[in-house]
């Protein structure tokens, strides 16, 4: 069985990740797992983090890697935080208290944004790479609604079903949210060019 890296740090969207590909037939590993620490995501697109991820820790590990980088787009800030999401505020809770400030009084016509995921797949045995890329559109709530997920799932309404992520369980969650869509595509490639 070919071992995976998921090359992410931050423990919820790791969780999340580790859902979807389950029931791969890979030996996932974290970077827990290898002893590989976070790095800096310079680029500024979300492609090019998920490939920096992506090349930097299968070279360093010598394993299959997926990464991935996920912003949010609001419309009303000109698509930002986008690139920026995660230094937008120094963690969650600050992130969610300053988009809600500075939307505050943005009529909810307006308060559309959306998730998207780029994910990446390298091999460092080929060098091959490929990327895939996952939206989920909706908009931005006045106030927190559920309590699963993290990051913005409490104040991001997915426009399918009126439900903020945070409301929904897992198996919802992962029907209509970006990530699940990228790494869905990344699944099939896995699947279809590594076993």
């Amino acid at each position: 069985m070919r071992a995976l890296l998921i090359a992410t740090s931050n423990q919820g969207k790791l969780k999340e990740i580790l859902s979807i590909v389950s029931d791969a037939p890979f030996k996932v590993l974290s970077l827990d797992d290898v002893g590989l620490r976070a790095i800096e995501e310079p680029a500024e697109t979300l492609e090019g983090n998920a490939l920096i991820k992506a090349f930097t820790y299968g070279k360093r590990s010598g394993f299959l890697t997926l990464a991935d980088d996920t912003g949010l787009e609001v419309d009303a800030l000109g698509g930002g935080p986008g690139v920026r999401t995660a230094r937008y505020a120094e963690d969650h809770e600050a992130r969610n208290q300053k988009l809600l400030k500075e939307l505050i009084d943005i009529p909810d016509s307006e308060r559309t944004a959306r998730f998207r995921t780029v994910a990446a797949i390298y091999d460092p045995t080929d060098d091959r790479v490929f990327t895939f890329e996952g939206l989920c559109e909706g908009k931005i709530t006045r106030e927190y609604r559920g309590t699963n997920g993290f990051g913005f799932s409490p104040i991001f309404e997915v426009i399918e079903n009126g439900k903020t992520l945070a409301e929904m369980d897992m198996e919802e969650l992962h029907t209509v949210n970006h990530r699940s869509k990228a790494f869905a595509k990344a699944l099939a490639i896995l699947q279809s060019q590594f076993i």
